[in-house]
């Protein structure tokens, strides 16, 4: 492992808890913001042949569709990879010998 990387991971247990809070917080919404722009990017181009003024009833029934879909597929791979995390045996440091 690099040394800069490891000081900065040992350093992480001493952090301040507000400021690992707040990274936390920042970081969640960062990932929820990505997932949004993935979402927009993704029913946009399946849905808006070509861009108007306004949405027809087609376009505005497919992004519900496609955002429920979405919403849907991300809860399906979340709750996938808990139950996945959940079956993993949990290994002791005491078994390297």
């Amino acid at each position: 492992m690099d040394s800069s990387l490891s000081s900065s991971v040992a350093g992480l247990g001493t952090m301040d808890p507000q400021l690992q809070h707040f990274i936390q917080v920042e970081t969640q919404k960062q990932r929820f913001q990505q997932l949004v722009h993935q979402m927009t990017e993704l029913c946009w181009e399946k849905c808006v042949d070509k861009p108007g003024p306004r949405l027809d009833s087609r376009a505005e029934a497919c992004f519900v569709n496609c955002v429920e879909r979405f919403i849907d597929t991300s809860q399906f791979i979340l709750n996938r990879l808990e139950q996945t995390q959940k079956a993993k045996p949990v290994f002791s440091e005491n078994l390297s010998d």
